[in-house]
């Protein structure tokens, strides 16, 4: 039984794609395979992989799998991990992986000159790092009947007594709290996060649950007067052709939170090369065409993220719908190694 053969009568869902050098980015490999452990499960992605095999010539094996069970494979592997390139979803979820020792050192100007330093990590001890080569903000959306906009203009406003039975979240383990916490703790201290952090659970219309469309569908429907959502999320419905969307949309209204001061908190997808990948320059050649001008215009148009590299532009309606806001500059990797102290904190507050 060849190694394709095991992996199927294992149940590993790999996905062969024929794959070819970008080009216009440096790295230049003899690899024609490349082992892909991902876990963003975007079908517009199909399109990313598709370009670089156009462009490259090498076959990708893709396994997909969400980040605790891609997490708990690369673990169970060790060293006889047949992984290349790890993709991961969000800052905490990447700044484990770093600290868990998925990623091995690389040397890369290209990625250096585009990607930026906030928001990529700082090599560890051994010299590991991760990029980030997508980003997502989060957002305040709110019933337009139930909320004066002007009450729910910052993060911090969530937690004001005027709010009181209107606040929904997701839960607070999940990574998108977790990163907007651990961006709190950065820039306001630990106190003063869980003081406003309780004052935002004593004012929950409901116990956390459900994804972020959930937070949007019940904004809506009046059961919760404000929520916090990912971007890509609300471009989604603002880019549906279905009535129900529509319908759905024009009863929110959405803020750019934190204008007049920090700015609105983003998050990122990313990855690095795996410690122990079989086809490093393949790899290599792989993460710098993330980072190529074709890519990241599929990144923002396919799956309305933002290009993590300022010079592409967008085609994107939804995206610019959204209009232009002023961001939160924290380096992501700071917000990843807060993520232990963020669920301590939130535990402490009565976040479930």
């Amino acid at each position: 039984m060849n190694q394709q053969q095991l992996l199927k009568f294992l149940g590993i869902p790999l996905i062969f794609m024929g794959l070819i050098s970008i080009g216009s980015t440096p790295a230049q490999a003899n690899d024609k395979e490349l082992n892909l452990y991902s876990a963003r499960h975007y079908q517009t992605d199909e399109a990313l992989y598709s370009d670089f095999t156009k462009k490259t010539g090498i076959k990708i094996n893709r396994i997909e799998a969400d980040d605790n069970a891609l997490a708990e494979r690369i673990k169970s592997e060790g060293s006889n991990s047949s992984a290349d390139v790890i993709l991961m979803v969000d800052a905490a979820r990447l700044w484990r992986a770093q600290i868990d020792g998925f990623f091995k050192p690389i040397h890369s100007k290209y990625l250096e000159s585009r990607i930026p330093a906030n928001l990529r990590s700082k090599p560890d001890a051994e010299g590991s790092t991760w990029f980030g080569f997508s980003t997502r903000a989060r957002l305040v959306v709110y019933n337009k009947a139930k909320v004066n906009p002007r009450d729910v203009d910052t993060y911090e406003k969530l937690a004001d007594p005027i709010n009181k039975g209107k606040v929904c979240t997701r839960s607070g383990a999940h990574p998108y709290m977790l990163s907007l916490i651990g961006a709190m703790i950065e820039r306001r201290g630990e106190v003063a996060t869980e003081e406003w952090a309780k004052g935002m659970v004593a004012n929950m219309a409901r116990p956390p649950r459900g994804g972020d469309t959930d937070q949007i569908k019940a904004v809506a429907s009046g059961e919760c007067g404000v929520a916090l959502t990912n971007s890509y999320y609300l471009v989604r419905l603002l880019r549906s052709n279905k009535p129900e969307d529509q319908e759905l949309v024009s009863k929110i209204g959405f803020i750019w939170p934190n204008q007049k001061t920090t700015g609105t908190h983003i998050n990122i997808a990313g990855g690095g090369v795996a410690k122990n990948a079989p086809h490093p320059q393949a790899a290599i050649q792989f993460l710098e065409y993330l980072a190529s001008d074709s890519a990241q215009q599929y990144f923002a148009d396919g799956n309305n993220e933002w290009p993590v590299v300022v010079s592409v532009k967008i085609n994107n309606e939804g995206l610019k719908l959204l209009g232009s806001f002023k961001a939160e500059n924290i380096s992501v990797a700071a917000i990843g190694k807060n993520q232990i102290s963020a669920q301590r904190l939130l535990d402490r507050a009565g976040h479930k």
